[in-house]
């Protein structure tokens, strides 16, 4: 895994998340969290994780304000295959990413797919998160930052910056991808989770 400077506060957050699965050994992430030394982002090493049906948890808990202003709730998308990418403007690995999430995203919805993506923004005000997705031609909806509150819902797994998740049609973690996506990996995922919705 990478690092990166920033302020005490988003370290410790980012290390709350991942103390589960973290040993206490020097140079661990939960470690630096609490050493507190201005870390920025851990930033991932785009490892995938699915999740067999028997081994997802519950379902997330999502739920806040569009960039747009429109209030959204993933427990709303019930039926769904659901895309969450926790980005932020401020991220090189999500610019990297952002066309290929929209070549995904643009292919489903041309096949009015049962999908739907919602990015979720980290420390950015409104304008500069609008900003960045204009840029990278980015049309499906995000989330407005609320100061972290919607990692909280995520059961650990977003750790890093940017997380993709891949949610099945009950609202269950079916995929991750911690750190950078591409195309292909995104689609293929996504798709096992389509047929596998599509047949249960």
């Amino acid at each position: 895994m990478k690092f990166a400077w920033l302020p005490r506060t988003a370290a410790l957050l980012a290390g709350a998340l991942v103390l589960a699965g973290c040993g206490a050994d020097e140079g661990s992430i939960s470690d630096q969290a609490r050493q507190g030394d201005n870390k920025n982002y851990i930033a991932g090493d785009g490892s995938i994780e699915t999740l067999s049906a028997g081994e997802r948890k519950g379902p997330v808990t999502v739920s806040g304000s569009t960039l747009e202003g429109k209030k959204w709730n993933v427990s709303d998308e019930r039926g769904t295959v659901v895309v969450l990418n926790v980005w932020g403007a401020w991220c090189g690995p999500c610019q990297n990413e952002m066309p290929h999430l929209q070549k995904v995203w643009s292919q489903y919805e041309k096949k009015d797919a049962p999908v739907q993506f919602m990015g979720l923004d980290q420390r950015d005000s409104v304008a500069a998160a609008q900003s960045t997705l204009d840029k990278f031609g980015v049309s499906y909806p995000s989330l407005r930052d609320d100061g972290g509150k919607t990692l909280l819902g995520l059961q650990g797994k977003a750790a890093t910056t940017p997380t993709t998740l891949v949610l099945d049609r009950s609202g269950r973690i079916a995929a991750r991808v911690s750190g950078e996506t591409s195309e292909a990996t995104l689609r293929t995922l996504v798709d096992d989770v389509v047929k596998e919705s599509a047949s249960s």
